[in-house]
């Protein structure tokens, strides 16, 4: 009632000043409607409860070496079937900004990062936790991530809306187009080959042909089988590549002694470190929001390139690697900014931009939900709540990281032996739970396996479920386009946006081998 009693207030504020009759400003009073709707749905207790738990266990996760944030969401995505659309995405988004923060807490401490994204801080964050200053580090880590974080949630709440109204003017076949442009990204995703990372792909978008095809209603790879009549689902597969496929990964790897230190207490960064490392905060908040609003791209990339740049600009480039404040502020604010990044075209555009981000789509679309320009409209409430429960974790993982991370960092005590059985047994529980169906749990184990062998040899398993998510798309926009152009595919290329995003579909799959000649050419 409440809520209604200020939206009347605001209505009446409005009709009385003569302005509700400007368009413009008519559209400005839709979205402040829209942005205090999404921050009031986020007063009911039991969310606030579920935010608050997430963002623990988003750190717990991401202070255990071997998983991460995109394990996490995978393996939690299947048990937020049952809560409604607004609780269980807020949930994923706040495990997916936790756990990054918390990848810190194994980097300085133990020198093994708990995610990727912090592999860089472990360079100058364990260095300075040798020379006892484990606290300042973590410290640093804290705040330069929850700045990093709340700016990227910004930008995200202005960059987001603005992209979804230039999508309207999209139609099949710009999607189509799109949706290419996206899948030619993963390109630059492996960390060995281009070429294996596009096969790994590809191999996702042949999984997404497995069912019935709309357009045709022709039976494709079912193999008699009723259940695979809809499809491959995507929660198995996330939790078989992800979680089960970690964990065969991790099992060979039960010798290895990590070395710890010691942490007494956190401390804040003093004024001096603060005049050090201001500059390399914002600039890598801004890199790592721009790296993540590239479909495809994520954390990691960010944290490589905003540690880069703040050596670069640096005064003392010659302390990196031995104990840098500024390292740890350029690697930590970078990685964290990239959340709120990836969030801009995987909401506006349906396109994942990071491995954790394609997961979260999945989640949206097993709740029915359709990411792109229409949920601006449509569902204003739920997106704006998303963005205010993201600006929400990062103002509470900064307070959990600095009284808790003594804490957390005991999670790095547990042993292997235990740790990874009892994650098997959780995906286990979440393939079956999602459909009863014990198809569904062989389709987990199976790509456990396909996903242990994929990694050893050099395939990137995010490339396959970006491929999987976005297959369904492109075969989907692909039959319309040639619907509405009358099966002349070849007047694609005539539209202007279309031919835009093939051009950048053919610069991103030739950039890594042209950077790779230049490079062979200088050296």
């Amino acid at each position: 009632r409440s809520r209604a009693l200020c939206l009347g207030h605001s209505e009446f504020y409005w009709q009385q000043s003569g302005l509700i009759y400007s368009p413009l400003l008519n559209d400005v009073r839709v979205k402040l409607e829209a942005i205090f709707s999404g921050l009031w749905a986020l007063a009911d207790p039991m969310l606030l409860l579920l935010i608050v738990l997430a963002t623990l266990g988003g750190i717990l996760v991401g202070a255990l070496p071997g998983l991460n944030a995109t394990n996490g969401v995978a393996l939690l995505l299947p048990f937020t079937i049952t809560m409604e659309p607004i609780a269980a995405i807020a949930v994923l988004t706040t495990i997916y900004c936790a756990a990054t923060f918390a990848g810190a807490i194994t980097a300085i401490l133990i020198n093994t990062p708990g995610t990727s994204a912090s592999a860089t801080t472990c360079l100058d964050g364990y260095p300075l936790a040798q020379r006892g200053e484990a606290g300042r580090a973590l410290g640093m880590a804290a705040v330069s991530s929850t700045i990093g974080g709340i700016i990227s949630v910004l930008c995200l709440m202005a960059a987001a809306p603005l992209l979804a109204g230039a999508a309207y003017k999209f139609a099949p076949p710009e999607y189509f187009a799109l949706t290419v442009f996206g899948l030619s990204m993963l390109a630059s995703i492996g960390e060995e080959s281009s070429i294996k990372s596009i096969m790994s792909g590809a191999f996702g978008v042949l999984l997404a042909t497995v069912g019935i095809d709309l357009l045709t209603t022709v039976e494709r790879f079912t193999f008699g089988m009723n259940e695979l009549t809809e499809g491959i689902g995507f929660v198995p597969v996330m939790i078989g590549v992800f979680g089960i496929a970690e964990l065969l990964t991790q099992a060979g790897q039960l010798g290895i002694v990590r070395e710890r230190i010691t942490l007494r207490a956190i401390q804040l960064p003093s004024k001096a470190d603060y005049q050090k490392t201001w500059k390399a905060i914002l600039r890598s908040s801004g890199i790592g929001t721009f790296i993540g609003i590239l479909p495809a791209e994520g954390a990691t990339i960010a944290s490589m390139i905003g540690y880069n740049e703040a050596k670069r600009w640096s005064k003392t480039p010659e302390e990196f690697g031995k104990g840098s404040i500024e390292g740890i502020a350029g690697s930590e604010a970078a990685n964290n900014s990239a959340t709120g990044g990836a969030m801009v075209p995987t909401l506006a555009l349906g396109i994942p931009g990071s491995p954790t981000a394609a997961v979260i789509l999945a989640g949206l679309m097993v709740h029915g939900l359709r990411p792109g320009p229409t949920m601006f409209t449509e569902q204003s409430t739920f997106v704006f709540a998303i963005f205010w429960s993201m600006l929400l974790v990062n103002v509470l993982f900064f307070f959990v990281g600095l009284y808790g991370a003594r804490i957390f960092a005991r999670a790095t005590l547990i042993p292997l032996t235990i740790l990874w059985p009892m994650v098997f047994l959780f995906s286990m529980v979440g393939a079956y739970a999602l459909d009863q169906s014990m198809i569904d749990v062989w389709i987990a184990l199976i790509f456990g396996v396909i996903g242990y062998l994929m990694k050893r040899y050099g395939f990137s398993v995010v490339s396959l479920a970006i491929g999987l998510i976005l297959g369904g798309m492109l075969e989907k926009r692909l039959g319309q386009s040639m619907v509405m152009l009358d099966e002349q595919w070849w007047l694609i290329a005539t539209r202007p946006l279309s031919l835009l995003f093939l051009v950048l579909t053919v610069f991103a799959l030739a950039g890594p081998f042209l950077l790779r000649k230049i490079k062979s050419i200088k050296s």
